[in-house]
Protein backbone atom coordinates (compact mmCIF):
# COMPACT_ATOMS: atom_id res chain seq x y z
CA UNK A 1 0.00 0.00 0.00
CA UNK A 2 1.33 3.48 -0.84
CA UNK A 3 2.44 5.57 2.10
CA UNK A 4 1.55 9.20 1.68
CA UNK A 5 3.98 11.70 3.20
CA UNK A 6 2.34 14.97 2.22
CA UNK A 7 1.68 16.81 -1.02
CA UNK A 8 4.66 18.53 -2.60
CA UNK A 9 4.86 22.21 -3.49
CA UNK A 10 4.77 21.24 -7.16
CA UNK A 11 1.16 20.12 -6.68
CA UNK A 12 0.06 23.65 -5.80
CA UNK A 13 2.36 25.02 -8.51
CA UNK A 14 0.59 22.94 -11.14
CA UNK A 15 -2.85 24.03 -9.92
CA UNK A 16 -1.79 27.67 -9.98
CA UNK A 17 -0.47 27.36 -13.54
CA UNK A 18 -3.63 25.54 -14.61
CA UNK A 19 -5.72 28.44 -13.30
CA UNK A 20 -3.68 30.79 -15.49
CA UNK A 21 -3.84 28.48 -18.53
CA UNK A 22 -7.22 26.81 -18.31
CA UNK A 23 -7.47 25.48 -21.84
CA UNK A 24 -7.26 22.08 -23.52
CA UNK A 25 -4.01 22.73 -25.41
CA UNK A 26 -2.07 23.68 -22.27
CA UNK A 27 -3.51 20.75 -20.33
CA UNK A 28 -2.61 18.31 -23.13
CA UNK A 29 0.97 19.62 -23.15
CA UNK A 30 1.17 19.25 -19.35
CA UNK A 31 -0.81 16.03 -18.92
CA UNK A 32 2.20 14.15 -17.59
CA UNK A 33 2.65 16.80 -14.89
CA UNK A 34 -1.00 16.44 -13.92
CA UNK A 35 -0.47 12.69 -13.57
CA UNK A 36 2.69 12.94 -11.48
CA UNK A 37 2.01 16.10 -9.47
CA UNK A 38 -1.74 15.89 -8.85
CA UNK A 39 -3.34 12.57 -9.72
CA UNK A 40 -0.81 10.14 -8.26
CA UNK A 41 -0.27 11.89 -4.89
CA UNK A 42 -4.04 12.35 -4.54
CA UNK A 43 -4.63 8.64 -5.01
CA UNK A 44 -1.82 7.85 -2.55
CA UNK A 45 -3.45 10.19 -0.01
CA UNK A 46 -6.81 8.46 -0.45
CA UNK A 47 -5.29 4.98 -0.10
CA UNK A 48 -3.36 5.98 3.02
CA UNK A 49 -6.54 7.45 4.55
CA UNK A 50 -8.44 4.15 4.30
CA UNK A 51 -7.46 2.61 7.66
CA UNK A 52 -7.74 5.98 9.45
CA UNK A 53 -11.24 6.50 8.07
CA UNK A 54 -12.36 3.02 9.07
CA UNK A 55 -11.24 3.67 12.64
CA UNK A 56 -13.87 6.41 12.70
CA UNK A 57 -16.61 4.47 10.94
CA UNK A 58 -17.00 1.34 8.85
CA UNK A 59 -19.57 3.09 6.70
CA UNK A 60 -17.45 5.65 4.82
CA UNK A 61 -15.19 4.66 1.96
CA UNK A 62 -11.81 5.87 0.72
CA UNK A 63 -11.59 4.61 -2.86
CA UNK A 64 -8.28 5.30 -4.66
CA UNK A 65 -9.54 5.02 -8.25
CA UNK A 66 -8.86 7.32 -11.18
CA UNK A 67 -12.54 7.32 -12.13
CA UNK A 68 -15.54 6.62 -9.92
CA UNK A 69 -13.69 6.74 -6.61
CA UNK A 70 -13.06 9.36 -3.94
CA UNK A 71 -11.16 11.71 -6.27
CA UNK A 72 -13.40 14.12 -8.13
CA UNK A 73 -12.90 14.58 -11.86
CA UNK A 74 -10.64 17.39 -13.05
CA UNK A 75 -13.00 18.00 -15.98
CA UNK A 76 -15.71 20.61 -15.37
CA UNK A 77 -19.31 20.14 -16.48
CA UNK A 78 -19.81 23.32 -18.50
CA UNK A 79 -23.21 22.48 -20.01
CA UNK A 80 -25.20 24.81 -17.75
CA UNK A 81 -22.47 27.23 -16.72
CA UNK A 82 -21.49 30.61 -18.11
CA UNK A 83 -17.90 29.72 -17.20
CA UNK A 84 -16.73 27.49 -20.05
CA UNK A 85 -13.20 26.83 -18.77
CA UNK A 86 -12.75 23.07 -19.11
CA UNK A 87 -10.82 22.17 -15.94
CA UNK A 88 -11.22 22.44 -12.19
CA UNK A 89 -8.27 24.24 -10.62
CA UNK A 90 -8.50 22.42 -7.30
CA UNK A 91 -8.24 18.89 -5.98
CA UNK A 92 -11.58 17.68 -4.66
CA UNK A 93 -11.70 14.49 -2.61
CA UNK A 94 -14.82 13.09 -0.98
CA UNK A 95 -15.09 10.15 1.37
CA UNK A 96 -18.72 9.21 0.90
CA UNK A 97 -21.12 7.21 3.00
CA UNK A 98 -21.67 3.78 1.49
CA UNK A 99 -25.37 4.49 0.93
CA UNK A 100 -24.64 7.76 -0.87
CA UNK A 101 -24.40 7.83 -4.65
CA UNK A 102 -23.54 11.50 -4.89
CA UNK A 103 -22.29 14.52 -2.94
CA UNK A 104 -25.68 15.02 -1.29
CA UNK A 105 -25.18 12.14 1.19
CA UNK A 106 -23.25 12.54 4.47
CA UNK A 107 -19.56 12.74 3.74
CA UNK A 108 -16.10 14.12 4.43
CA UNK A 109 -14.60 16.48 1.86
CA UNK A 110 -11.07 17.72 1.20
CA UNK A 111 -10.41 20.78 -0.97
CA UNK A 112 -6.89 21.70 -2.08
CA UNK A 113 -6.34 24.87 -4.09
CA UNK A 114 -3.69 27.61 -3.93
CA UNK A 115 -4.69 29.98 -1.09
CA UNK A 116 -7.84 27.96 -0.34
CA UNK A 117 -7.39 24.61 1.36
CA UNK A 118 -10.10 23.31 3.66
CA UNK A 119 -11.91 20.30 5.07
CA UNK A 120 -15.67 20.13 4.84
CA UNK A 121 -17.99 17.66 6.54
CA UNK A 122 -21.70 17.01 6.57
CA UNK A 123 -24.45 17.18 3.93
CA UNK A 124 -24.44 19.71 1.12
CA UNK A 125 -27.86 20.38 -0.47
CA UNK A 126 -29.62 17.34 1.06
CA UNK A 127 -32.77 16.41 -0.84
CA UNK A 128 -36.07 17.52 0.66
CA UNK A 129 -36.92 14.33 2.54
CA UNK A 130 -33.49 14.17 4.19
CA UNK A 131 -33.66 17.88 5.02
CA UNK A 132 -37.05 17.38 6.68
CA UNK A 133 -35.65 14.52 8.77
CA UNK A 134 -32.69 16.60 9.96
CA UNK A 135 -34.96 19.47 10.98
CA UNK A 136 -37.33 17.10 12.77
CA UNK A 137 -34.46 15.59 14.74
CA UNK A 138 -33.16 19.01 15.79
CA UNK A 139 -36.59 19.71 17.27
CA UNK A 140 -37.02 16.27 18.86
CA UNK A 141 -33.41 15.93 20.08
CA UNK A 142 -32.34 19.52 20.85
CA UNK A 143 -29.80 18.54 23.52
CA UNK A 144 -28.17 16.08 21.15
CA UNK A 145 -27.97 18.75 18.44
CA UNK A 146 -26.56 21.28 20.90
CA UNK A 147 -23.84 18.84 21.97
CA UNK A 148 -23.02 18.08 18.32
CA UNK A 149 -22.42 21.71 17.35
CA UNK A 150 -21.21 23.16 20.65
CA UNK A 151 -18.76 20.49 21.72
CA UNK A 152 -15.36 21.97 22.54
CA UNK A 153 -13.44 19.89 19.97
CA UNK A 154 -15.94 20.61 17.20
CA UNK A 155 -16.17 24.35 17.85
CA UNK A 156 -12.39 24.65 18.05
CA UNK A 157 -12.07 23.31 14.50
CA UNK A 158 -15.25 23.85 12.54
CA UNK A 159 -17.58 26.63 11.49
CA UNK A 160 -21.08 25.87 10.23
CA UNK A 161 -21.72 27.18 6.73
CA UNK A 162 -23.81 26.78 3.60
CA UNK A 163 -27.05 28.40 2.48
CA UNK A 164 -30.10 29.23 4.59
CA UNK A 165 -33.70 30.18 3.98
CA UNK A 166 -34.74 33.77 4.63
CA UNK A 167 -38.00 32.67 6.24
CA UNK A 168 -38.76 29.71 8.52
CA UNK A 169 -39.46 26.45 6.69
CA UNK A 170 -43.10 25.38 6.55
CA UNK A 171 -44.32 24.14 9.92
CA UNK A 172 -41.74 26.02 11.98
CA UNK A 173 -41.97 29.30 13.85
CA UNK A 174 -39.58 32.23 13.88
CA UNK A 175 -39.72 31.94 17.68
CA UNK A 176 -38.18 28.45 17.73
CA UNK A 177 -34.92 28.57 19.76
CA UNK A 178 -33.13 26.69 16.94
CA UNK A 179 -34.69 28.61 14.05
CA UNK A 180 -31.29 29.66 12.65
CA UNK A 181 -30.39 25.99 12.27
CA UNK A 182 -33.85 24.98 11.07
CA UNK A 183 -33.51 27.52 8.23
CA UNK A 184 -30.37 25.82 6.95
CA UNK A 185 -30.50 24.33 3.47
CA UNK A 186 -27.04 22.83 3.96
CA UNK A 187 -25.73 21.04 7.02
CA UNK A 188 -22.02 21.45 6.47
CA UNK A 189 -19.11 22.58 8.59
CA UNK A 190 -15.72 23.76 7.37
CA UNK A 191 -12.22 24.15 8.77
CA UNK A 192 -9.49 26.02 6.91
CA UNK A 193 -6.07 24.45 6.35
CA UNK A 194 -2.78 26.24 5.95
CA UNK A 195 -0.96 25.39 2.71
CA UNK A 196 2.07 24.31 4.74
CA UNK A 197 -0.05 21.67 6.46
CA UNK A 198 -0.79 19.76 3.27
CA UNK A 199 2.96 19.27 2.66
CA UNK A 200 3.57 17.87 6.15
CA UNK A 201 4.50 14.17 6.53
CA UNK A 202 1.80 14.07 9.24
CA UNK A 203 -0.93 15.41 6.97
CA UNK A 204 -2.92 12.16 6.95
CA UNK A 205 -2.88 11.96 10.76
CA UNK A 206 -3.90 15.62 10.94
CA UNK A 207 -6.86 15.07 8.61
CA UNK A 208 -7.93 11.95 10.52
CA UNK A 209 -7.82 13.87 13.80
CA UNK A 210 -9.93 16.66 12.29
CA UNK A 211 -12.47 14.14 11.01
CA UNK A 212 -12.60 12.58 14.48
CA UNK A 213 -13.49 15.94 16.05
CA UNK A 214 -16.54 16.08 13.78
CA UNK A 215 -17.92 12.68 14.85
CA UNK A 216 -20.82 13.92 17.04
CA UNK A 217 -22.01 16.17 14.19
CA UNK A 218 -21.68 13.41 11.58
CA UNK A 219 -23.43 10.90 13.83
CA UNK A 220 -26.31 13.31 14.36
CA UNK A 221 -26.80 13.66 10.60
CA UNK A 222 -26.52 9.94 9.97
CA UNK A 223 -29.04 9.20 12.73
CA UNK A 224 -31.36 11.85 11.32
CA UNK A 225 -31.40 10.40 7.82
CA UNK A 226 -31.45 6.85 9.20
CA UNK A 227 -28.12 5.52 7.95
CA UNK A 228 -25.48 3.87 10.15
CA UNK A 229 -22.50 5.84 11.43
Amino acid sequence: MPKFTGFERKTLKFLKELAANNNRDWFADNKSRYESDVLEPSLDFIATMQPHLHKLSDHFDAIPKRVGGSLMRVYRDTRFSKDKTPYKTNIGIQFRHQVGKDVHAPGYYMHIEPKECFIGIGMWHPESQALAKIRARIVSKPEEWKKAINGRAFKASFELGGESLKRPPRGYSEDDPYIADLKRKDFVAVTQIDEKTITSPDFVKSVAATFRRSSPFMKFLCDAVEVPF
